[in-house]
């Protein structure tokens, strides 16, 4: 031990750390942490020991975390580290001798653009070839660059909708998709095998910059998904939150022969402090207040928000139900493009998928439609991959409405896409609100809900699921549990993940999962009332209220945190 009880091997990692760092802004701040350890500071060691608890994990959502000083941070060191790991990836699993091409794309926050260049430095230092996209841009516009330039691998820089204070490093292979295991543990492998900073070749130039015709091929692209023949009479509120989606937005709209959208002029422009909102995600209540004041001073239709890097779209309306306009649910929004796709026309062997906490409603959809349906686990790394994708979603505002195209979320084209749907019921009369009775008239009411249970650390999150699983509730609500589906043993053909299933015995169902880039637990609620006639909708969607909720105040009980 030394100073104060401070393991000298800790001390003696942080220097070591701190030696090796190549940017002064991390080094001093890791070297004032230090010092500060050194005089006895009880709070400078905590903050130390946390910073260096390990290094920032490399998993299936990439990397994301706080920026900052240390191997437990986002910060050049570990950017450099984690693309000399791709890189060496590439080269093992790559054809001998090629050169690996890997395009890099960023965001407005704060370092993307240097995560970015360091690892075009890394890529080209290596003996690759590095296409640098030619501004922040949203994730979508690099995921159609991975396979449009004929890419072995991408790399996002964003942390997407996280706080301010984060940042993120989203890996891609070469065909558009995010990775999955085990290509996840054979680059997290290649990562620890990076003995230094120093020790990883970086070039100082011969990287490419894309010129902007590839944004313009992106829009053209995603503008090609829409009906030529298609209504276009619609005014649209836009808001992109502060982050890179305003301009290609815009454009796209612009292309396709809507009215230009009315941005949200306090958000337009990126901001890495995001100043007007407490967290930049649509999901998070009150970041969209703003659009829905202005969606209310103006004629408009449709209220459209993207998340920071545009791979997300929410929507509002103004619901005649309510008197006042509503932010969609994901899975309403989910409905709405899949029965829009299925009127549009649809094939015999086209697939839908959506993930295991998105609505059921989905399913019913391509079942009446005469097409299959797939669940798979959350995140588009799985959605994406379905042989025979035409169409896939999650409830947490992602769409992938041209797989074609993009192998992703993207909440541009899904924009669009929901913009000609408004646009079509419009022309007829009729608005969203219209065509989600329908749909319930049709299959019945699928009511959803969620809610979140932040925790500090990991042991929070598993000491939560451990309770979960070794008292789990016979009833809920005064439903039997009918079945417990534990999803870290595989259920259904799906892949193993931490998550907890129940599904009661009137069609009710409850998911409990950790979320896997912010430090939370998530609870998913779905009741499915049905409904005899048009007549009786009222009177279902209030059954189906009243049963979520009391389903949700059994569960928020079940969840507290000691």
């Amino acid at each position: 031990m030394t100073a104060a009880g401070t393991p000298v091997g800790l001390l003696a990692a942080a220097r070591a750390w701190r030696d090796d760092d190549p940017d002064a802004t991390t080094r001093a701040e890791l070297d004032r942490l230090v010092k500060q350890v050194e005089a006895g500071s009880a709070e400078a060691r905590v903050e130390l020991a946390d910073r260096f608890a390990g290094m920032l994990e490399f998993g299936t959502a990439g990397l994301r975390g706080a920026l900052g000083a240390g191997p437990n941070r986002m910060n050049r060191s570990v950017v450099i580290r984690t693309a000399a790991g791709l890189v060496a990836h590439l080269d093992a699993v790559g054809v001998s001798g090629a050169t690996p091409l890997v395009v890099i794309g960023y965001d407005a926050r704060y370092n993307s653009d240097v995560f970015a260049r360091d690892t075009a430095a890394v890529v080209v230092g290596a003996g690759g070839r590095a296409l640098l996209l030619p501004a922040p841009l949203p994730t979508p516009v690099l995921a159609f660059a991975i396979r449009y330039l004929g890419a072995d691998a991408g790399v996002m820089v964003t942390a997407s909708h996280n706080p301010p204070q984060d940042n993120g490093y989203k890996v891609y292979l070469g065909d558009g998709s995010q990775i999955v295991p085990p290509s996840d543990s054979q680059i997290a492998a290649r990562i620890a095998a990076v003995p230094s900073v120093s020790s990883v070749p970086l070039a100082t130039d011969g990287w490419e910059t894309v010129d902007d015709s590839l944004v313009e091929d992106y829009i053209s692209a995603v503008v090609s998904v829409l009906d030529p023949a298609s209504p276009r009479d619609l005014n649209c509120v836009h808001t992109s939150l502060h982050g890179v989606g305003h301009g290609t937005v815009a454009v796209a709209f612009a292309r396709a022969g809507f009215p230009p959208p009315t941005p949200v002029d306090e958000q337009a422009l990126p901001d890495p402090d995001f100043p007007t909102v407490a967290f930049p995600n649509p999901e998070e209540e009150g970041a969209i207040d703003l659009a829905l004041e202005q969606a209310r001073r103006e004629s408009c239709d449709l209220v459209i928000a993207n998340d920071p890097d545009a791979d997300r779209c929410a929507a509002a309306v103004l619901d005649p139900a309510v008197g006042d306009w509503r932010m969609l649910r994901g899975d309403e929004v989910g409905a709405l493009l899949g029965a829009h796709l299925v009127h549009r026309g649809v094939e015999p062997d086209d697939v839908f998928a959506s993930s295991i906490v998105s609505s059921r409603l989905l399913a019913a959809i391509a079942a009446a439609a005469g097409i299959r349906h797939e669940e798979t686990l959350t995140g588009f790394k799985w959605i994406s991959r379905v042989e025979g994708l035409r169409y896939g979603y999650e409830e947490a505002l992602g769409y992938c409405v041209a797989p074609h195209l993009v192998r992703d979320k993207d909440g541009v084209s899904a924009a669009l896409l929901l913009a000609e749907l408004a646009a079509t019921l419009k022309a007829g009369g009729r608005t969203l609100t219209d065509l989600l009775d329908d749909l319930a008239v049709a299959h019945g009411v699928y009511a959803t809900d969620s809610f979140s249970v932040r925790v500090s650390d990991l042991s929070q999150s598993e000491a939560l699921m451990r309770r979960l699983r070794q008292s789990p509730p016979g009833s809920v609500a005064g439903r039997a549990v009918a079945r417990l589906d534990d999803l870290s043993l595989g259920v259904g053909g799906l892949p193993p993940t931490e998550g907890l299933r129940y599904h009661l015995d009137d069609d009710a169902r409850i998911v409990v999962r950790p979320s896997g880039t912010e430090p939370k637990v998530k609870i998913y609620l779905e009741v499915i009332e049905p409904v005899p006639d048009v007549g009786s909708l009222a009177v279902a969607r209030a059954a189906a209220a009243s049963r979520l909720g009391a389903i949700r105040a059994e569960f928020e009980r079940l969840t507290l945190l000691p």
